[in-house]
């Protein structure tokens, strides 16, 4: 039975540069960092991981799914279009639920904003 979200990992080819991009432009909080090859994020009681899964058969530049719950979606979206994050779209409303919207980090991964109402 499953029992929990272990974590969520994207795999990038230069690890430095998306730890970097997670860390300064999308705000989450550096966890364990394994040299240059995994680094993770605390978010909640579950983790966001960057590495290269090459190996595994995982293309940089091809995860999605990700999705980041925040505070302020409208000041978050301004966040990611000042740093030059890449694709960002417009907010998408859910009356009465939440309000979403999506990036792209360096290398093309896809991930979201959400925010609940």
């Amino acid at each position: 039975m499953v029992k929990d979200l272990a974590f969520v990992a994207y795999s990038v080819r230069d690890i430095p540069r998306a730890t970097a991009f997670y860390r300064d432009v999308v705000g989450l909080r550096p966890g364990q960092i394994f040299g240059d090859h995994w680094a993770e994020f605390d978010i909640g009681t579950t983790a966001f991981g960057v590495g290269n899964g090459e190996s595994l058969g995982f293309i940089p530049g091809q995860s999605n799914g990700a999705m980041f719950e925040v505070d302020d979606i409208d000041a978050a979206r301004e966040r990611l279009i000042a740093a030059g994050a890449g694709d960002v779209s417009q907010i998408n409303e859910f009356p009465s639920s939440c309000r979403s919207c999506f990036a792209s980090d360096p290398e093309g991964n896809r991930f979201g904003l959400h925010q609940r109402l």
